[in-house]
């Protein structure tokens, strides 16, 4: 009877340490889930400022390639064709448009914050949308037409690859 009792006693001190083990554990999680949604948020923040700087910095690209785009012309040609010039400043001003491109990153940069919000698993939604403003950064990368935009280009990629790094620890 006695080995019975010390089993049970056991059993019981067994149960209490694994609770008292498991409850260590969720506080744990939650601390880091905490920390890294703090760290997130914050890269976040810095990547919305590199994209205003982005936006506002536009105007002044696009206006410096049409007047350097002009000036070319007009040393190449004595009697320009207007008209083809600005046709051909308005398909060059396309092809660097990057409007769309800083218009999903401040998208899926709300959306991270949004997410974080949430109390389910968000790892995989979070991955996904660090691979989403990879892809943007990266078109942003490919059409900069000046090194401004490339150094924002190149410190938003920075950002979204240290965000990555912390997702993979997010279930």
């Amino acid at each position: 009877m006695e080995k019975q009792s010390d089993k049970t006693a056991l059993l019981a001190t067994l149960k209490q340490l694994l609770a008292t083990a498991i409850d260590h554990l969720l506080l744990a999680r939650q601390r880091e889930g905490t920390q890294l949604s703090q760290l997130i948020s914050g890269r976040c923040v810095k990547m919305q400022h590199l994209v205003r700087q982005a936006q506002e910095r536009m105007p002044v690209i696009l206006e410096h390639l049409r007047s350097k785009f002009k000036k070319h012309i007009a040393e190449l040609v004595t009697d320009p064709n207007h008209d083809r010039v600005e046709q051909e400043m308005v398909l060059l001003t396309q092809k660097l448009d990057v409007d769309e491109e800083l218009d999903r990153l401040e998208t899926h940069i709300i959306e991270v914050l949004r997410v974080l919000e949430q109390q389910e698993p968000i790892g995989r939604r979070l991955d996904f949308l660090m691979q989403e403003m990879n892809r943007e950064a990266n078109t942003l990368g490919s059409k900069s037409a000046d090194k401004e935009m490339t150094a924002i280009s190149i410190e938003l990629k920075v950002l979204i690859e240290q965000m990555r790094e912390q997702v993979q620890n997010i279930e």
